[in-house]
């Protein structure tokens, strides 16, 4: 797909997998289940789907997945599935080394979305990406250095620190604009600081919805994460969100939703639900 100067493509570098009742909150299993059907540990699968975004000057990551600084006890936990440096191994097939991205930018800096940004190379930890410049918002950088109890374990340190002690690690703070195309929008519900992604032209526009609407179910608006921090926030964010989607045709891109990259979406009485199901770029 082009939008203005950029061509997008989505990349999935790998599965993994979480408590389904995690995963849709209150909603009761006989509802989510048939989206989203449980394996026998009552987990639900998930990508780690990125999205690359190439111009004559620049190639944009858009958050890293999960990584591969995992223990055995960690793949297991998780059903952690994808190949040996999945990041790298990913763009290897688009034709690109981790020399080549210019830019990282990372919704939030929890470990399913930035867990690729750094690696071990002779015992050390050094970011995946040598020449690029990663972004996130100051809001989250500020909490994930000092998490709460509840979601620290969300956090990891070896993920974001070595960027920081690099200096390669950019702050963003409120609405910003990128560049012409890419436009960055904190919400707050998911986890302070969480930024979407909104690339567009003057014809077509994709969000990038990070964990604000992570699979495409999670359009209906009661669908809402066990793991949010403010649950009524993410509600008025995805109102405000799927509304503006409705009116001007937006796409869609779901991180996480393991069947379809991207959808569009219409109203149905006074929620949402999927019209078009585009499972990739």
């Amino acid at each position: 797909m082009e939008i203005g100067k950029y061509s997008i493509e989505s990349l999935e570098t790998g599965r993994f997998a979480l408590d389904g009742g995690a995963m849709f909150g209150i909603i009761p299993k006989v509802l989510w289940e048939r989206s989203n059907p449980a394996d026998r540990e009552n987990r639900v699968a998930l990508t780690a789907r990125s999205m690359l975004l190439r111009s004559r000057n620049r190639n944009i990551l858009i958050d890293t997945g999960m990584g591969e600084k995992w223990d055995e006890k960690s793949y297991s936990i998780y059903d952690i599935n994808q190949n040996k440096d999945p990041v790298t191994s990913t763009l290897k097939d688009k034709g690109l080394s981790p020399e080549d991205i210019t830019d990282v930018i990372l919704t939030h800096l929890h470990f399913d979305h930035t867990g690729g940004s750094t690696k071990y190379e002779n015992g050390k930890l050094v970011p995946t990406f040598p020449n690029a410049k990663y972004y996130v918002q100051k809001k989250n950088f500020d909490w994930a250095t000092a998490p709460s109890d509840r979601d620290k374990g969300s956090y990891l340190q070896e993920n974001f620190t070595p960027l920081m002690q690099e200096g390669i690690l950019y702050f963003t703070e409120g609405n910003t604009f990128f560049d012409d195309e890419i436009e960055l929008l904190p919400v707050n519900g998911h986890t302070f600081g969480q930024q979407l992604v909104k690339v567009s032209d003057t014809a077509n526009t994709v969000l990038y919805c990070g964990d604000l609407i992570p699979f495409s179910s999670h359009v209906h608006l009661p669908y809402i994460m066990g793991y949010d921090l403010q649950p009524l926030v993410t509600l008025e964010e995805k109102k405000k969100y799927l509304r503006q989607a409705v009116e001007e045709n937006w796409i869609l891109f779901h991180e996480h939703d393991p069947f379809n990259s991207c959808s569009k979406v219409e109203a149905s009485g006074k929620s949402y639900k999927i019209k078009e199901r585009i499972k990739t770029l």
